[in-house]
């Protein structure tokens, strides 16, 4: 497990070896859960699912695009981070979080 930040602000990302592909799951804040899923192939365009009323898909497709270019391979990336009633600081603080994340990966 790789995290970044602290307090209700930590997010983690877990890796998954299945076969010859790779899936991550993202979580963190308060909550953790699954508020969107993005597929990447090589070579395609990246499909994402977003649940109603979830914005995790945009650090999820960041996450993806980093992984995607590092492994060349079909990618999952799934998952979700929950903080109640945050506000727009809080966000961005998650979205900092979550790209240094993706550095670490």
């Amino acid at each position: 497990m790789i995290t970044s930040g602290e307090g209700k602000y930590k997010v983690w990302i877990n890796k998954y070896d299945v076969g010859d592909d790779v899936v991550y799951f993202l979580g963190g804040g308060e909550k953790s859960h699954i508020g969107g899923i993005v597929i990447c192939e090589p070579g395609k365009k990246n499909n994402t699912i977003r649940f109603d009323n979830h914005y995790d898909y945009i650090v999820l497709e960041i996450i993806a695009e980093k992984l995607l270019k590092k492994y060349d391979k079909k990618i999952i990336v799934m998952g979700g981070i929950h903080i109640d009633n945050a506000e727009k600081y809080e966000i961005n603080i998650i979205i900092e979080n979550c790209r240094s994340l993706a550095e670490c990966i």
